[in-house]
């Protein structure tokens, strides 16, 4: 029994640590010809942290990433909205990290090599098709750069962990094009910079139109006394702004995106420096794609951005993918490689996820600040002036519901995966 999982990112590769596990044989195919620790920031709220935690990834998490303490909300004046407690300091059982993106997909890409084998690991193998045969599937693989044949593989089930612009998403909904964009850009980088608020604090500023997003993803700071400081501006431009669709990551112009911050200068936050000092900057279309009506499809299925790509608002994009790959792996625990397991996944996981894309194309517990906004956009004295105590607590309360890590629900579920003993596939 082998799976096949097309992309070795962060879902991909917690899929492939997972079945390892259960002692199935796994291999993770990735398009590019090195995995490199690239991107900024993210963070991994704490129902996927302790899926993390169950692989045994505490220690290597814990040296790489700062243990997220408080969420706090705050209008473009810099006025506090909303805070509250994260991970441990909210009543988790589980810490929310936040870390460099390309570091954490570090951490599980040399777990998986150490515990599956490099062999089990490939590069430069990018998936062009696929068939069903009597006991499974064959996969068929190319070089990207050189457009030669990579090799074709068999395995029982093959996993599509490709990304927002997945391969066999792409062939399963030939019609469907590319991601959908809504008018908002990002401006993402990583500062060296000064320790904010707790040192330990998510902030979000400003509102629908016009948002700051920082925290720290350095627990120590450098020899200067710095911390690595991540950051995410965003704008939503007007119906006449072009976006450059042929530039879709690319180096930000600093003249292009910082006028609009010039001026948020808070007494615990000098946000036009941050940017100005910022090293290099990258601009990205905010971008999702529309719920689709089936992810499985015989002995293959769609997972993380491949399955429902959605806004990063929340927090959310990579700890649902870790979940993903945690609910797989305990259907196939229990039905076996086969079609009924990646059924029974998908009917857990396409509802919830669904639902969740929907919510941030709201706003999630963001919508916070646009209420803020348009009810006092010329400030106030204190946020109760403008929004009720229930108000917040019911925004907030919702996005986790909707979410899947409120704190008693969470700490009191048993393991998405079976501890070791209880493992004994298709039981």
């Amino acid at each position: 029994m082998t799976i096949l999982i097309a992309g070795g990112g962060i879902g991909g590769l917690t899929l492939a640590l997972s079945l390892h596990q259960i002692g199935i044989p796994a291999r993770v195919f990735e398009s590019v010809p090195e995995l490199r620790p690239l991107g900024v920031g993210i963070n991994v709220l704490p129902h996927a942290v302790r899926e993390l935690i169950e692989l045994g990834l505490l220690e290597r998490l814990d040296a790489a990433g700062v243990r997220t303490r408080e969420l706090a909300y705050f209008s473009k004046h810099g006025k506090p909205i909303w805070s509250e407690p994260r991970g441990l300091e909210a009543g988790y059982k589980w810490p929310q990290f936040s870390i460099h993106r390309g570091i954490l997909q570090q951490i599980l890409l040399d777990a998986a090599i150490e515990r599956l084998g490099r062999e089990n690991v490939l590069t430069s193998h990018h998936l062009v098709g696929w068939a069903e045969t009597a006991g499974g599937v064959r996969a068929e693989f190319i070089d990207k750069a050189t457009g030669k044949p990579a090799g074709a593989y068999e395995g029982d089930l093959l996993i599509a962990a490709d990304g927002i612009h997945s391969a066999v998403r792409e062939k399963l909904y030939p019609q469907e094009g590319p991601p959908i964009w809504n008018g908002r850009i990002l401006w993402r980088g990583v500062t060296a910079s000064d320790a904010f608020l707790t040192g330990r604090t998510m902030i979000m500023a400003g509102h629908e139109v016009l948002k700051f997003v920082c925290y720290p993803i350095s627990k120590e700071p450098d020899p200067d006394g710095k911390y690595q400081i991540n950051w995410v501006a965003e704008r939503h431009m007007p119906p006449t702004w072009q976006w450059r669709r042929e530039d879709y990551n690319r180096a930000a112009k600093l003249e292009e995106f910082l006028p609009w911050f010039a001026d948020w200068k808070f007494d615990w936050l000098d946000v036009p420096r941050l940017i100005r000092e910022c090293p290099h900057a990258y601009e990205y279309p905010l971008v999702d794609r529309d719920p689709i009506p089936q992810w499985t499809f015989g002995r293959v299925t769609l997972m993380g951005d491949a399955a429902h790509p959605m806004y990063p608002i929340g927090s959310n994009g990579a700890s649902q993918a870790i979940l993903d790959a945690r609910v797989i792996t305990r259907e196939i625990l229990d039905k076996g490689a086969t079609n009924a397991a990646l059924l029974a996944y998908e009917a857990e996981r396409r509802p919830a996820t669904t639902d969740l894309v929907m919510l941030n194309r709201r706003n999630g517990p963001e919508q916070v600040m646009q209420l803020v906004e348009e009810r006092a956009p010329d400030g106030y004295k204190v946020v109760t002036d403008v929004l009720s105590q229930q108000e917040l607590e019911d925004i907030a309360a919702n996005y986790k519901r909707v979410a899947g890590f409120q704190v008693e629900a969470l700490n009191a579920k048993p393991p998405i995966v079976p501890r070791p003993e209880a493992h004994r596939v298709g039981a």
